[in-house]
């Protein structure tokens, strides 16, 4: 798998030169299975610039979304391969007793909100509940589990070959407790990260700013770390930044992640904040049946 950050940043989007590092886009990540197929996992504003990078191809595309608060959707009426007619477009998502997907999300998609309607948009469209065993995409096997975040959110696995990428970017694990004396059963979103090769996770607040924010749905970094090491993950990119966080602070608030990292036992290197831009390759190990086909 190729996975590559489209959208890093939280809550709502926030460019500028403060934040060029680490980006101003909102929530979106795509991923390229070993097939060639694409994903997308969000549709922050971040997938706006992922539609243009894909140009006239592929035909058919999946969007899983976590959740969708207006900074995991924004940018589906700016994604361009939904303004074609050859596009078939999927999008994933939350089951509510409230409505249906495509319902909630025709609430942003259509007036006053948006000059265009859902059922305008040119693209073959449909629109699935998650369900709640494992199914395919391609070559990749997804799983995913209701996490603890206000409204219906989701966490997800996305399994090619041997390799295995976890996105839980809107997550607030503890809730005020201590993770390492929680039972594993009791952790949100513990198996979907087991022994993950890259964990992608919520790491809004600085330790001093989240007291003023508990139950907001978001993590502490020491929580971000105490979950990533509880689950074990290989590689741990912290994501979902603070709109009020310039390039500065998180340069500083990168450096504590790393040393409390280290503290935990991990090891260097395998912690970072994410960056707008970044990629990460996740190999199809040789004795994969994805390898051997």
């Amino acid at each position: 798998m190729n996975v590559k950050l489209w959208g890093t940043r939280g809550s709502i989007p926030s460019p500028g030169p403060e934040t060029i590092h680490y980006g101003g886009n909102t929530s979106c990540v795509g991923v390229t299975l070993s097939d060639g197929s694409m994903l997308a996992l969000d549709a922050g504003t971040g997938i706006r610039s992922l539609g243009l990078a894909l140009g006239e191809a592929p035909s058919r595309l999946h969007i899983l979304l976590t959740h969708l608060h207006l900074d995991h959707i924004q940018g589906l009426v700016f994604f361009a391969p939904a303004f074609r007619t050859q596009t078939e477009l999927t999008i994933w998502g939350p089951a509510s007793p409230e409505a249906s997907l495509r319902d909630r999300i025709a609430r942003y998609i259509s007036a006053p909100l948006s000059p265009i309607e859902v059922r305008e948009l040119p693209c073959d469209f449909s629109f699935r509940h998650c369900p709640n065993a494992e199914w395919e995409i391609g070559p990749a096997r997804i799983r995913c589990a209701p996490v603890s975040h206000r409204g219906p959110t989701l966490g997800y696995r996305i399994e090619d070959g041997d390799s295995s990428l976890t996105y839980i970017p809107d997550h607030e694990p503890a809730l005020g407790t201590d993770l390492d004396g929680l039972d594993e059963d009791w952790i949100s979103g513990f198996e979907l990260a087991r022994d993950t090769s890259l964990l992608i996770h919520d790491g809004q607040y600085a330790d001093s700013e989240y007291p003023d924010h508990v139950g907001w749905g978001h993590s502490a970094i020491s929580h971000a770390l105490a979950f990533a090491n509880r689950a074990g993950a290989e590689r741990t990119v912290l994501f979902h930044h603070d709109p009020r966080h310039s390039d500065e602070f998180l340069d500083g608030l990168g450096g504590e992640a790393r040393q409390r990292w280290i503290e935990l036992g991990g090891e260097p290197g395998a912690v970072e904040l994410g960056v707008e831009g970044a990629e990460y390759e996740l190999p199809v190990k040789a004795n994969s049946p994805a390898a051997i086909a």
